[in-house]
């Protein structure tokens, strides 16, 4: 056994871990007085807030630093199904070729028996958006992944088939600058039936004033820092008071990039909370931290103790959670985190 500083998510304890039944355990008991300490400190596997499991090989998340994924757009039975497969736990999803209605409620997870790194997967399902609109025309959208939603009517459905098939959210579609995009009262309607069943509605904005007005009709998260154009500082102050965003900055290159970084710069100091997020799967991502996002993030004034919370760490003393070591002095850099072994316990 040995003493330990770990982060939980939110802040800095005190704690300790040992080795029980071949595995590691971290405990948030205090250490007693002159037990050995664990030179580093630990955290638990980062949340991509972002992802789109479909769209890459999931089966290297098994061998990242990730603890958590939130797939915001993909077929919600395959995704399910994908993350029970993965799982080596009892089916929790909707059966192959199944419905949506056969799905359980429990939230999934991906794992490598071999390791035991349990990767909680969470998701919207599919993308609901206007008839026409984004992405149902995009060649990298996969069969299902996207609803398109004429009246209220087909809202309810829609809101009704994700959530029975266990979504964590509701993934909205506002691209302007791609096709028709839902008219104030239809929104207002969706994020109404998301909220009753207790779901936040997570909002793709994009276009000129796309994401001033989703966030008035009731998104609680934009899917995207905003890009599109530079919010004012009245702006940005109203969003940092009622919604939260995912940075996903990777993905953008020269003026949308300049955009981007500024608002979450503003953003961030006006106290909005930003989110880890990568879009992964757009374009050559890695399945894994991505080291391109943490540096943009950190151009953008989010670092330290603020940059650990963007990346949401599992708490580490959840059973199965991975454990991430980082060494002395490193600040708990993201980047220089590495997985806790038995070996490091025993030295």
């Amino acid at each position: 056994m040995k003493a330990v500083t770990f982060f939980d998510g939110t802040a800095w304890h005190e704690g300790t871990v040992d080795i029980v039944d071949g595995a590691i355990v971290l405990r948030g008991d205090a250490p007693r007085s002159g037990a050995p300490r664990l030179d580093g400190v630990i955290t638990g596997g980062f949340t991509d807030h972002h992802v789109h499991l479909q769209l890459v090989d999931s089966s290297l998340l098994a061998s990242s630093a990730l603890g958590r994924v939130v797939d915001l757009g993909g077929n919600p039975a395959v995704i399910a199904d994908l993350a029970v497969d993965n799982s080596g736990r009892t089916r929790r999803g909707p059966r192959r070729g199944g419905s949506a209605g056969d799905f359980d409620g429990d939230v999934p997870e991906l794992s490598t028996p071999a390791r035991g790194h349990r990767i909680r997967v969470e998701y919207a399902g599919a993308f609901l958006t206007a008839p026409g609109g984004y992405p149902s025309d995009r060649s990298w959208a996969p069969a299902a992944s996207w609803r398109e939603i004429a009246d209220p009517g087909e809202a309810a459905a829609a809101v009704a088939e994700m959530a029975d098939a266990g979504a964590s959210c509701i993934k909205v579609a506002s691209n302007s600058t791609a096709g028709p995009v839902f008219g104030d009262e239809l929104f207002r309607v969706i994020a109404g039936l998301a909220a009753a069943r207790g779901l936040p509605v997570v909002a793709h904005a994009e276009g000129r004033g796309e994401a001033q007005r989703v966030a008035r009709l009731g998104a609680r998260m934009l899917a995207h820092a905003p890009f599109t154009e530079r919010l004012t500082d009245d702006e940005i102050e109203a969003q940092a008071a009622s919604l939260s965003w995912i940075s996903t900055l990777a993905i953008h290159a020269a003026e949308e990039l300049g955009i981007a970084t500024d608002n979450v710069r503003r953003f961030h100091a006006a106290g909005g909370i930003v989110r880890y997020g990568t879009d992964m799967g757009n374009g050559p991502t890695p399945v894994d931290v991505n080291p391109v996002e943490v540096t943009a993030l950190r151009d953008a004034g989010i670092d330290g103790d603020a940059l650990l919370r963007a990346l949401s760490p599992v708490d580490p003393r959840e059973p199965g959670s991975q454990l991430l070591r980082f060494p002395p002095g490193s600040g708990a850099d993201p980047l220089r985190g590495r997985p806790l072994t038995i070996a490091d316990l025993e030295n």
